[in-house]
Order: C-alpha cells, then structure tokens, then sequence
C-alpha cells in the first residue's frame, strides 16, 4: 500500500498516480496533504520543482469529487493563481493528468491568446480554473467569470506575483472570493511583504517549509568565470559545443550537457545570445515575453522534448519551465537580485539527479555575486578562462565572435572610466530607476512584463446576457 492510498484519497485519483508512476511523496505533498484533506488553510513555503503541483491538486481533487456540485453558469469551484503563462499552463496539464479518470474539467486562461474563446469555454463553468491575473480580471469586467462559486483558492508563487507588480490585481481578486472557501498560499521565500499579502488570503493556516529559505540545492555544483562582458558570447559558445559534443562525456570540463538553460537579464539580450548560437551551428531558442504564445508554447515544448538542447530565457518567462533533465544552468548575466540566483539554479538537479551551475561574472557584477554568497551561505568555486581561449573565440564564426573592444577591455578587467560599475540593462519589468513600477494595463504584468499581446475588450456570449455583442466577440476571436 503506498502512502497516498493511507491517506484515503479516492481511487481514481490513485489510479492516475499509478499511471504517472509515482508512489513515494515528496517532502511537501507529505507534510500538507493531510492539513488540506482536513480543510485547513495552507501557507507553503517551497520553490518549484518541490512537488507543489501535486499537493495542492490531490487533497483539493478528492474534495471536489467527495461533494458535488453542479458547475455554475461562468463559475468555478477551484481557483488557481499563477503569475506567468508557461507556469499556468504546466499547473493545468499536471491538474488534468491527476484528474484523467475523474468527471471534472479543467481550464486554462492567460494572455497573449484571443480573450473570446476562452470566455466561450467559461459560459457553462468548470470545475477547476488555472489562471494569470491579468487576464482573471479581463474575465471578471467583462462579465464572463465570477468568483461567487469558489471553494478553494489556491495562490501560486506569491513573491514572483509581487515581482511582477500584482500586487493591486491580487487584492481586488481577494475583495472578489467568497469568505467561506479554503485557500492555499505558496511563496518560495517568505519576506514581510508576502506574510503581509498572505494575511489577506488566508485564514489560520497550517505553515509548510520544506527547505531552509533561501538555499541552494545540495546537488547543484556552483562555479563563476571572471569575464568581460564582450568576452561571454565566445565563453558560452566555445562551452556548450564542448559539452554537447558526442564525446562529451570525455572532454567537456563540465560533463555532457543534456539539456541547458541559458538566463539573461534582458529579451533583445536573449535573442542576441540565440542569433550568435545557431550562427555557430547550436540549435538554440529563446522564450521571453516579446515572443508570440504560439513561439513560447514551441521553444519550450522542443526544450522539453529534446529536439532543442539549449534555451535561452528571462527570468520571468522561465518561472513556468519545469523540465526533467536540464543538466546544466548558465548564468550569462548575473541577477542584481540575489533570491533570483536561487530560483535559476533549482532548474536543474531535480529528481534526485545532480546539476552543474556556471555563473559569467564581468567585473561590474561583482557585487551581485558577493549578495548571492551571502545569501546562500555557498562560495561559487571560480574557473579560469579555457587554454588558448583567444585563439579558439577568434575561429568562430563572426556572429559568436567577442566584440572587437574585447581586448581592450581586458585591461580593464577591474576598472574602467565607471570603476568597474557599467551601466547594467534592464531587467523586464523594472523601471529606469531599478524600482518596480506599476504593472501595465492589458493582461497586466503578463503584457508589460512579458510582451502579451494589447488588450481587446470584448463582450462574450453567456449566462450574463450579452449575447446580443457578437460582433465583438467575433473580433476578438
């Protein structure tokens, strides 16, 4: 008998566990299934990648199926909050997969896609709905989706909801629930700021930590290159074609890549890094928030399958990539958050495999890496620029080549007429000022921050009595 059938979960829920294969929880879905299945409110404290996914959907399945109830015309009973689309859209394919022998439906809605057709698969309601702020409340004002019905909500990473500038969205949704519900709250860090937010979602709740804040993971070597910044194309190139070489396994100083995520700060920068790649014969892609739904949904189904070895991201678009086998995380541009560091890395070494972390540090950087040491409590292990490193950099093909100011800004290494604190670019969805700002209009932070497409009002068809607006759904469809 394996654990999840103690805990008397209904047997089609067991038998979709026993069709993904998994017996033995995770440290989280341990700890917090119990509470849940006694209706309890959770406060959770874990990053992705921890099993969140399954212990929230399974004690929350068993009590959508345990008491049912007909769905409500533009309802739904279960609420899940997600801040980026890629996140949003794993969390439902996971929902229904655990929910693969159970009557229940499961939706999913964010931006970047035409609002009418998912405000059409709304009019009967659903069971379950996965959703991103933004576009919630684009439902919400067109009168497609009410929140009248919801038993149990659930608030997925809370700290990148602030991040991108959620936070007046996420209060006008808590004005919105029923008082009478369960709620979930996950944050994988736990400032003042998120208790505070939490305060307002959550009610007696049971507190789930299953690793120390702001850690790294055991498993994941940590290693920094001192570098220009004109120097990281070449280093990054000469890198991944060492450890994606079919003698890899002999020769790459890091072991053979299977799969590796490359961060940078900016979306032109990601695109730049992809161009100077495949220009020297590495498949890549990018996903960030300037690339269509349709592109991003691509590049990381490729990422996920395999077709594609190498993804280069933003560190919003890539909160959502949960895949199995990424050996290796890059750091071609070091956050100037250091909690940001800790949620790059965990994107490899999952599932008990082990994961290499390399950090390109150029000398106005320097200062980040310091926070990030202090944070984590782990010195980065430095690496020297490979042997003949300038040779082997001047026979790429031009594209991936370091800018011809290069060698000029060796001798600058820890200087420069800024002392070494050059102008760093933007991150998205900061201001010029490195303050926040306000999220933008549209489908919110996900159409600021992450490129969706401009808001298009439209008034569907549906229990609210607008059918007589079908022009206007037609449009934005």
């Amino acid at each position: 008998m394996s654990y999840f059938s103690e805990l008397g979960l209904a047997e089609p829920i067991l038998r979709a566990l026993e069709v993904k294969g998994y017996t033995d929880p995770s440290p989280i879905q341990r700890k917090a299934i119990p509470p849940l299945l006694e209706g309890r409110d959770l406060l959770g404290i874990a990053q992705t990648g921890t099993g969140k996914t399954a212990a929230f959907a399974l004690p929350s399945l068993h009590r959508l199926i345990s008491e049912p109830q007909p769905r409500q015309n533009a309802g739904c009973r279960m609420l899940v909050l997600s801040p980026t689309r890629e996140l949003a859209a794993q969390i439902a394919e996971n929902m229904r997969g655990y929910a693969k022998f159970l009557n229940l439906s499961v939706q999913c809605v964010f931006g970047g896609v035409p609002a009418g057709k998912q405000a059409r698969a709304l009019e009967r309601g659903v069971d379950i709905l996965v959703a991103t702020p933004g576009r919630l409340l684009d439902l919400i004002d067109s009168r497609a989706l009410t929140l009248r019905h919801v038993e149990i909500f659930v608030l997925d990473e809370a700290d990148q909801m602030m991040d991108l500038g959620f936070i007046v969205p996420l209060k006008r949704v808590a004005a919105m629930l029923p008082k009478t519900r369960q709620s979930l709250f996950f944050s994988a860090t736990m400032p003042q700021s998120i208790a505070d937010l939490g305060r307002q979602f959550i009610n007696d709740p049971v507190r789930v930590e299953v690793a120390p804040q702001s850690t790294t993971a055991e498993r994941v070597e940590q290693f920094a290159t001192m570098v220009n910044q004109a120097e990281k194309q070449a280093l990054l190139t000469l890198s991944l074609r060492a450890g994606l070489a079919d003698d890899a396994a002999d020769n790459a100083e890091h072991g053979p890549i299977d799969r590796a995520l490359v961060f940078t700060r900016t979306k032109h920068g990601a695109d730049r890094v992809v161009r100077h790649l495949v220009a020297a014969g590495i498949p890549a892609a990018a996903i960030h928030g300037n690339k269509s739904q349709a592109q991003r949904t691509a590049a990381l189904g490729g990422f996920r399958q395999g077709a594609i070895r190498v993804l280069i991201a933003t560190d919003i678009a890539a909160r959502g990539i949960d895949v199995s086998g990424v050996s290796h995380v890059y750091n071609y541009e070091i956050p100037n958050v250091a909690e940001q560091y800790v949620h790059r890395i965990g994107r490899t070494a999952r599932a008990g495999a082990t994961g290499v972390a390399i950090s390109y540090v150029a000398p106005d950087e320097k200062s980040y890496i310091r926070d990030i040491e202090r944070l984590t409590r782990v010195k980065l292990n430095l690496l020297a620029l490979p042997e003949d490193f300038q040779n082997q950099a001047a026979r790429l093909p031009a594209p991936a080549r370091a800018a011809p100011e290069a060698q000029g800004d060796r001798g600058r290494r820890d200087g420069g007429r800024d002392g070494g604190r050059g102008q760093q670019p933007r991150r998205e969805g900061e201001r010029r000022d490195g303050g926040r700002g306000q999220a933008p209009r549209g489908d919110r932070a996900e159409a600021g921050a992450e490129g969706g497409q401009p808001k298009r009002r439209f008034r569907p068809r549906g229990p609210a009595g607008l059918g007589a607006h079908k022009g206007a759904v037609r449009r934005a469809s």
